[in-house]
């Protein structure tokens, strides 16, 4: 039997750890793509600066940053850092509330299935629907609705990835075959997630004149650090967790 606290830590340690790799990551995959959309941006801002005549006008675009492109790039690791502790923290709560409900006596095997749980429904349902753009790209008057229906999305998903799993559970009426819970399971998700993406509005606010490979080797590139990043979380918390007992004598007790 192990504490919560103990649990928390082990947690914490981990997200510290994937958050690290995962900013290594976009350092090196993301962050050449974030500089080629900045200028093209700045081209572009160059190019207003002149008016009919092709004289001069002052222009936004001309004047300093107030973070400097060194230190967004130092502050990527921290970012990712404090997230990964963050969602460490979070995921280790997860693990000590929902253990006991995951039918598998492996915790490694838990916190596996916990960690593409989270992965599906908090960055792969949002991914596909509002797919993120580059700094360079969008417009700052809709940053609101943007950010609402993201977290929307997030929330659908969650939800989705819940009804997948009672469906399948529903489904062990049916028999003992896994091929029926796996296929009702994976029905009810498909269908939370189409209904969902029907009714949510679309936004699409890429110039046509922004380069479309550029566009998606962001988005991949940004794909993937939320790939390194739950991929890690679930592979080190099973590391450090890992203990092979009944599902009944499975516990988490507060400290």
């Amino acid at each position: 039997m192990r504490t919560f606290g103990s649990v928390l830590v082990r947690g914490l340690l981990v997200g510290l750890f994937a958050g690290l790799l995962a900013g290594t990551f976009a350092y090196v995959m993301g962050e050449p793509h974030i500089d080629s959309a900045i200028a093209i941006e700045e081209a572009a801002g160059a190019a207003h600066t002149h008016d009919a005549d092709g004289q001069a006008v002052p222009a936004e675009a001309d004047e300093e940053p107030l973070v400097s492109r060194t230190g967004q790039r130092a502050g990527l690791f921290l970012a990712t850092s404090l997230y990964g502790v963050s969602l460490g923290g979070i995921f280790a709560v997860g693990f000590a509330l929902f253990r006991r409900r995951l039918r598998t006596g492996s915790d490694s095997y838990a916190a596996l299935g916990l960690a593409a749980a989270g992965f599906v429904g908090i960055v792969l349902v949002p991914f596909l629907k509002y797919p993120p753009n580059p700094p360079a790209v969008g417009d700052s008057e809709t940053i609101t609705k943007r950010t609402v229906t993201y977290l929307l999305t997030l929330v659908i998903g969650l939800l989705a990835v819940w009804a997948g799993v009672a469906a399948s559970r529903w489904a062990q009426r049916f028999g003992p075959a896994q091929w029926i819970r796996l296929a009702v399971g994976a029905a009810a998700f498909l269908a939370t997630v189409v209904v969902a993406y029907l009714i949510l509005p679309s936004i699409n606010e890429v110039p046509g004149s922004f380069p479309a490979t550029l566009l998606w080797q962001f988005r991949l590139a940004s794909l993937g650090t939320q790939s390194v990043l739950w991929l890690l979380l679930g592979l080190g918390f099973a590391a450090v967790i890992d203990r092979r007992t009944p599902v009944s004598q499975s516990e988490v007790v507060a400290a």
